[in-house]
């Protein structure tokens, strides 16, 4: 490897954009993993560049650091990602972007229908949580996230 496919953390922020403590804060994560020089110096790959990016793009999107973590852990050490690897890492993330883009058409209609229908009846609305009935699906809003909500006689 040649020192001009080096590149210093300094070097890295400029050509992503990132602040020096963000990227330290990716390779606390281990999403780069920097060589050492002979004076203790970071030292990173060019292929870091790449692999930063996508953590900015994948943040962007809504996942995890470690979801992008485990995305990353396929990926090759030593060289820059080609083409096969980003395919397959892509296949993976849409197949998760899609699930969360029906989850939020659905949290998005039900909240059209509960804001819009005026109705304010505590019988009928959707969010009616008597006694906190919902808790017994898990944390959150429950009725929001797909659950169904028990039928409330008045």
């Amino acid at each position: 490897m040649k020192g001009s496919d080096l590149l210093s953390i300094g070097e890295l922020s400029e050509r992503t954009g990132l602040s020096v403590s963000a990227i330290r804060f990716y390779e606390e994560k281990g999403l780069v993993h920097p060589v050492r020089n002979s004076g203790g110096q970071r030292r990173f790959l060019r292929a870091d560049i790449r692999r930063l990016s996508f953590v900015l793009v994948a943040q962007e999107f809504g996942f995890t650091i470690s979801e992008i973590s485990r995305q990353l852990a396929g990926l090759p050490e030593g060289r820059a990602p080609n083409k096969a690897d980003w395919t397959r890492i892509s296949r993976e993330f849409r197949k998760h972007l899609d699930e969360r883009i029906e989850r939020m058409t659905a949290l998005r209609d039900k909240l059209d229908a509960c804001i819009g229908c005026g109705c304010l009846s505590m019988k009928s609305c959707r969010l009616y949580n008597a006694g906190d009935a919902a808790s017994r699906h898990g944390r959150g809003p429950r009725y929001l996230l797909g659950d169904k909500p028990d039928i409330v006689e008045a």
